[in-house]
């Protein structure tokens, strides 16, 4: 017999996949935008981009984050994101100072 799953767990995963697909779109149009330029970034700068932007989402209001224009950025935005992420990750700086500076890139694509 299977367990039961609880509402809670299932407004958890049904956030979690939203959180993942906003990341995966953000980051798709980042990739086409920056053309040949993409392959340059290893798996590293693209999991931590990955990390910070989900980390971003959940705190920056749906209503603005759907207005950033992801694909405006530029190679070093996507480098600074990335690093914001390592540095988040690996408890160089904390959340509110990495989301400070996600928001700031972000808010040069507005």
């Amino acid at each position: 017999m299977m367990p039961e799953v609880t509402s809670d767990e299932i407004g958890r995963r049904k956030f979690q996949i939203q959180k993942e697909k906003a990341v995966e779109v953000a980051v798709e149009k980042m990739r086409q935008n920056l053309g040949s330029a993409w392959r340059f970034l290893s798996a590293s700068d693209v999991d931590a981009l990955k990390y910070v932007l989900g980390e971003a989402w959940v705190s920056i209001e749906r209503s603005t984050w759907e207005k950033y224009a992801f694909a405006r950025l530029t190679e070093r935005d996507v480098r600074s994101l990335a690093e914001t992420g390592k540095n988040l990750r690996n408890r160089q700086i904390g959340e509110h100072a990495a989301l400070e500076e996600v928001r700031e890139i972000l808010l040069r694509t507005l």
